[in-house]
């Protein structure tokens, strides 16, 4: 029993030893795309677009291709109040697990999903009371390119209703697409 524990010790280390330099455990880089909102109350649709930049960091166990990718992002949502076009500003933190299917050394898929935590700047108040704080789930796929870039879409699905519009049409959600790209160094 010993030798067969201390073969297999030896081949996991050979292994180990033996992936490329370029397999990095730990990675971070800035990530910038475009939130395409779509606000959702019982009697009252609208979409606006917005923007959302930001580090982040990804976390990968090689070999496997599993691993954890999180951001801390400044996130604009476009919202129209009674006729007046007004941005919503944020803090966008979303943490998924990501599992990528190589393709090589220089190309990869990717699908990911997790929660997503939005903190609103700027809060309730006058006819539109929006939540201080959102909880939402994110689905999206994506590639991986030449080793630094990243390209994907997501989907972030709210847990609850984030708007109250007081006297107009009731409480709403805002789902929100993402279009994204981003630099690994």
């Amino acid at each position: 029993m010993r030798k067969f524990v201390s073969v297999l010790l030896v081949a996991a280390v050979a292994l180990l030893t033996a992936m490329p330099a370029q397999a990095q455990l730990f990675k971070w880089g800035v990530k910038a795309g475009v939130n395409m909102t779509k606000l959702d109350f019982d009697d009252y649709k609208d979409k606006m677009a917005g923007f959302f930049v930001g580090p982040m960091t990804e976390i990968t166990i090689p070999v496997v291709g599993l691993g954890v990718d999180a951001s801390l992002l400044f996130s604009q949502k476009g919202i129209k109040a009674d006729h007046d076009r007004t941005k919503q500003y944020g803090l966008d933190i979303p943490i998924n697990l990501k599992y990528t299917f190589g393709l090589g050394s220089s190309l990869g898929i990717f699908v990911a999903a997790g929660p997503d935590f939005y903190f609103d700047f700027k809060g309730g108040g006058g006819m539109l009371d929006r939540k201080n704080a959102q909880v939402g789930i994110n689905v999206g796929a994506g590639l991986k390119l030449v080793q630094h870039l990243q390209i994907g879409a997501n989907y972030n699905i709210p847990t609850g209703d984030h708007f109250d519009w007081k006297g107009l049409y009731g409480k709403g959600k805002d789902k929100t697409w993402q279009i994204w790209l981003a630099y690994i160094f």
